[in-house]
């Protein structure tokens, strides 16, 4: 473990550096970055940064593609002190405004082509505003070209937050979980060693980076081992498979392992060089996971983890990766099971409310105390809302969410935002938002609508009504106009037997 003075995670990742000209990084057009490279050009755009107003806590905002550039935006924030704000490349200016809004962030950095709308929200809260574009060009690498390498890296605390993430919950908007320095190095140390991670890695990098699995995982684990990535721009099945030849390990989502699965070129001889294929952000059905296993002589390593907390679990290295399970708890993390009521521990075997605590579990949520404190047990423990049993050999697994929280394709979806936009729509009565069984994407959004008597209400027209007011990702695949929903003696609507009328449409599809 490479230890500092410097609790900056900046500081814990390259400190004692021996050999700057390693490989850090490759991309498809053949340009290699070192090590030395992203100190430099992390140092250069640290020094843009505090020449725009970024001290010490405050956030940077990002909406930008894939890029090396946006990677070293990433690590020039930590290293300025700043505080990280990834924001998905899908969101519209109607949402970011809420994110941006809230977090309030001294700058903000979007591709070229919203820059016009974002400068409008930005004089809200007084943010600076810079570009990058997809090929990782704009107002900001412009100014970090003319800007001195030599930067003095901001001293942090453990304590103090490195990152925010904004995830969804079941109740009003979106929360920013609060991620500190050392939630990020601790759990990435404790990775790097339980997947055995080495310098002679090569990782294939297809992973967004404004998500938990991409940029912290992929990346971090990356850069502690000293290994290399291969940073691709998109998921591109056919190019994957050609890198497998000189590659170790790939980190995915259960859409990389489907659709890999219906390319023809894979078999055992195509991954014949690789260690190592890691899943996570979604379930992967256990048929997918068997399937892979009997194509490629690989089994899978699934894990678990949460925006909040990173990851809390993971299959074994060395032993059963067992299909359907997350493994165990990871060196430092508890995981147990509580009766979600009474909070009392449940025996093995038994279903209830999953709950971690550990180095990684994050600070809390942004501006946001009481939703925080209502979100942890008095001895420390967060309550996860993923229900769950701990089986009789001690691997994890989760059976589904208390909060009906959507996982579609390792992105949070949350039903009652998409509710109150087909709700508000002439002739719809009301209608009710789950997720069921998809292999691509985890879970499938799907929407099932009540219209009023003779309303002209249709699957396409709920669609049309919902294009351009929702990230792609939140968008529901299918939706079914019924006459009404099912509901307890309550009056509460029951989203489990919907879930459980609807669990079969993906697969016929």
């Amino acid at each position: 473990m490479n230890t500092t003075a410097n609790a900056n995670l900046f500081s814990r990742l390259f400190d004692g550096l021996d050999d700057p000209d390693r490989l850090a990084i490759e991309q498809l057009d053949g340009s290699r970055i070192s090590y030395g490279d992203l100190i430099a050009h992390a140092g250069q755009m640290a020094n843009v940064l505090a020449s725009r107003g970024v001290k010490p806590g405050d956030r940077v905002a990002a909406q930008t593609e894939k890029s090396v550039s946006g990677l070293v935006l990433y690590l020039a924030t930590v290293r300025a002190g700043g505080v990280y704000l990834p924001l998905n490349t899908a969101y519209t200016l109607n949402e970011l405004e809420y994110f941006i809004t809230d977090a309030e962030p001294t700058v903000v950095v979007c591709d070229p082509s919203k820059l016009e709308g974002i400068k409008a929200i930005a004089a809200k809260v007084g943010a600076k505003v810079e570009t990058l574009d997809p090929t990782g060009k704009g107002s900001l690498t412009e100014a970090a070209d003319k800007a001195p390498t030599d930067f003095a890296t901001v001293p942090r605390g453990n304590d103090d937050l490195a990152a925010i993430l904004y995830t969804s919950g079941t109740t009003g908007r979106s929360k920013g979980a609060m991620l500190s320095h050392d939630n990020l190095a601790s759990n990435s140390y404790s990775l790097v060693d339980y997947w055995r991670f080495t310098d002679k890695d090569v990782l294939i990098h297809a992973l967004p980076i404004y998500h938990t699995h991409g940029l912290f995982v992929a990346s971090n684990v990356t850069l502690f081992a000293r290994a290399s990535m291969i940073f691709l721009p998109k998921f591109d099945p056919d190019l994957i498979i050609k890198l497998m030849a000189r590659a170790t390990v790939m980190m995915g989502v259960p859409t990389f392992y489907t659709r890999l699965l219906q390319n023809p070129g894979l078999n055992k001889d195509a991954t014949r060089h690789m260690r190592l294929f890691i899943s996570g952000s979604a379930p992967l059905l256990a048929d997918t996971h068997r399937e892979w296993s009997d194509r490629t002589g690989h089994a899978v390593l699934e894990r678990y983890g949460m925006t909040e907390t990173n990851m809390n679990t993971s299959n074994p290295y060395d032993g059963d990766r067992v299909p359907g399970a997350v493994g165990f708890a990871l060196p430092g993390v508890s995981v147990r099971v509580t009766d979600p009521d009474t909070g009392k521990p449940l025996a093995p075997e038994t279903i209830g409310m999953i709950e971690v605590k550990g180095p990684n579990v994050f600070k809390g949520y942004w501006r946001m105390p009481e939703k925080t404190k209502a979100e942890f047990r008095g001895d420390g423990f967060f309550i996860t809302g993923d229900l769950g049993k701990i089986d009789d050999r001690g691997y994890v697994h989760i059976l589904g969410r208390g909060k009906d929280l959507v996982i579609s394709g390792g992105f949070n979806v949350y039903p009652k935002e998409i509710e109150s936009e087909i709700d508000a729509m002439p002739g719809v009565i009301e209608s009710a938002v789950i997720g069921v069984p998809h292999a691509d994407f985890g879970e499938g959004v799907t929407a099932v609508v009540v219209r009023s008597k003779g309303a002209d209400v249709s699957e396409a027209s709920v669609l049309r009504a919902l294009d351009g007011r929702l990230a792609k990702f939140k968008m529901p695949k299918r939706v079914f106009v019924v006459d009404e929903l099912p509901r307890n003696a309550m009056g509460k609507v029951q989203k489990n037997i919907l879930r459980d009328m609807y669990k079969d449409i993906y697969s016929k599809a």
